[in-house]
C-alpha cells in the first residue's frame, strides 16, 4: 500500500507507522527519525532502536493542524539536514585536500 493512500481514508487507524505519519504530516519518511530525535514526535510504547515505530494518529493529526508545531518541526528538519550537508562537504573537501597532497 502506498503510504499516501491513507490520506483518502475517511477515518485513520489508531496508530500509524512512520511512513503513514510522514504522509499525514507532509514530511519525508526519513524526516520522522529527525523529529523523534529532536523529541518533537514521541513513538508509542518504548520501542527498541531497531523496532518499527508507531505513532498515535490522534496526536499526528493534532500536530498536522498546529502551525506552531509545524514551524518547529520544519526548523528542526532544516537544521538537521544543513548539519548533515556541512559534514558531507567538510569530509569531501578534506578528502580532496588529502588527494592533492599525495599527488
Amino acid at each position: 500500500m502506498n503510504p499516501k493512500e491513507i490520506l483518502a481514508w475517511p477515518r485513520l487507524p489508531g496508530r500509524l507507522n512512520s511512513e503513514q505519519a510522514a504522509a499525514v504530516l507532509g514530511v519525508g519518511d526519513h524526516d520522522i527519525a529527525v523529529l523523534v530525535g529532536t523529541r518533537l514526535l514521541k513513538p508509542l510504547g518504548n520501542p527498541a532502536p531497531n523496532a518499527v515505530r508507531y505513532f498515535a494518529s490522534k496526536k499526528i493529526e493534532e500536530h498536522a493542524q498546529d502551525e506552531e508545531w509545524l514551524s518547529r518541526a520544519t526548523k528542526a528538519i532544516y537544521v538537521y539536514w544543513a548539519s548533515q550537508n556541512k559534514k558531507r562537504r567538510d569530509n569531501h573537501g578534506a578528502s580532496e585536500t588529502q588527494t592533492s597532497l599525495t599527488e
